[in-house]
């Protein structure tokens, strides 16, 4: 059984057995039953005969709430949990296309194409206007190059941050749209497995 109640932090330890500090406490039993409002030497025994341990589930309550549980069971079963919760997750990078100011329309496409690949994968791309030499007294040409990017693929990728100066650097990141309601219905009724 796993306590919703309390999740375990290094910070946040709940106590157990004898370091519960409270005189007298609300106990709730193994399978949830409220026990009532005991002393807490009678808690711990009762915890005791049953083989289990004694949790503080909620030490600002007054009284103090703890519950019987069996702590080694609860902690291996939150570890198998976090580890099924990491395991489920999709981290997303942060893909960099960077450009020069004097690129072609070519060139352009094929980083279009390395663009539409990482969106299409479910990261984020991170376009860069790279400035050379007394490039960087002209930033209007590097704004006009992203936007003419982007508008290239606008129908995939959407503005997350508009775009800053970092050094020599003009950079503007883009992510996936998300579809519409309406988008799906269409992409699912084309689809021959529909």
């Amino acid at each position: 059984m796993v306590l919703e109640a309390f999740k375990e932090s290094p910070i946040n330890k709940p106590r157990l057995n004898n370091e519960i500090r409270a005189t007298s406490v609300r106990l709730v039993g193994e399978d949830g039953s409220q026990l009532g409002i005991v002393s807490l030497d009678q808690a711990k025994l009762i915890a005791q005969e049953a083989g289990l341990d004694l949790a503080e589930i909620a030490p600002s309550a007054t009284p103090p709430v703890v519950k019987i549980i069996d702590w080694g069971k609860y902690r291996y079963e939150q570890t198998k949990q976090d580890a099924k919760n990491r395991k489920n997750q999709k981290q997303t990078e942060v893909k960099q296309i960077r450009m020069g100011l004097k690129i072609g329309e070519h060139d352009i496409d094929v980083k279009l194409r390395n663009a539409r690949k990482f969106l299409e994968e479910g990261n984020t791309v991170k376009l860069t206007a790279r400035f050379r030499g007394r490039e960087i007294t002209h930033p209007e040409l590097g704004h006009a190059l992203l936007e003419r990017v982007l508008a290239k693929i606008s129908d995939i990728a959407e503005r997350e941050a508009a775009p800053a100066m970092t050094g020599r650097d003009l950079s503007m990141i883009i992510k996936k749209k998300k579809q519409t309601k309406e988008v799906k219905e269409e992409t699912n009724q084309e689809s021959p497995h529909a």
